[in-house]
Parts: structure tokens; sequence; C-alpha cells
């Protein structure tokens, strides 16, 4: 059975990509930002591993994170957290709100495949 991952990200053209490329090996469930995804986790819908970008309208990245970390429900959901900042100060943040990995746009979406299934991987052990 196919691993269900939920991308959340406002640019289109990431969300599309992401799509396509991963829908070859998951189940893959788009949401324009924070506060969509937030009430796709509400709804009762449980993915295996979360990618979200950090800057988006409505609710962010870094917001996002917050909340699904201070749940009982959706702590133990892996995240990998994307953004168009290069800088060592992000990734820190990220990582201390509780992602489980970060990775600068633009990026190799094979790279994001094998970090994704490197997360998930480990938590099914």
């Amino acid at each position: 059975m196919k691993k269900t991952i939920l991308v959340i990200d406002d640019e289109l053209s990431i969300r599309l990509l992401l799509d396509n490329f991963l829908s070859k090996t998951f189940n893959v469930i788009t949401k324009n930002d924070g506060f969509e995804g937030l009430n796709f986790l509400e709804e009762g819908n449980l993915p295996d591993l979360i990618v979200a970008d950090i800057q988006m309208p409505n609710l962010d990245g870094y917001d996002f994170l917050t909340k699904i970390r201070a749940s009982g429900f959706f702590k133990h959901i892996p995240v990998i957290m994307l953004s168009g900042i290069e800088s060592s100060k992000e990734r820190v943040k990220c990582l201390k709100l509780g992602a489980d990995d970060y990775l600068v746009k633009p990026f190799n979406p094979e790279e994001l495949a094998i970090r994704i299934e490197n997360l998930i991987l480990r938590r099914s052990i």
C-alpha cells in the first residue's frame, strides 16, 4: 500500500512538480497553505509525512509546525520543511520547532524523495 505525503506550498509550480514526481511512489495530497493543511489534518486525515513550505499566506510553515508539534494526534508525523532561504539560522529555527529535515529551494526532487523514504523507513522500524 502506498504511503501518503501531504505537500503544503503556496506555489502551484512546486505543488505540481512534487505531485508529478512523488506520485509514482506515494499518494500525494496538496494544499495551498498551512491553514488548509491543518484543516486537512483536523478532518481526521493522517499522512505518513508532510512536506511544507515556510513562507506561505494565512498560516506560515513555522506556525503550522508549531501547531502540529503541540498536538497529540499529529506530533509523530515526520515533517520536511522547504524554504527559499539558505540560512543556518532558518534551519536551526525549523529544527528547534520540530522539523525532521530542511531543504532549500530550488531542490532536486529525487533528493527530496530519498529523504522522504528514509524518514518513513526510520519511523516504521
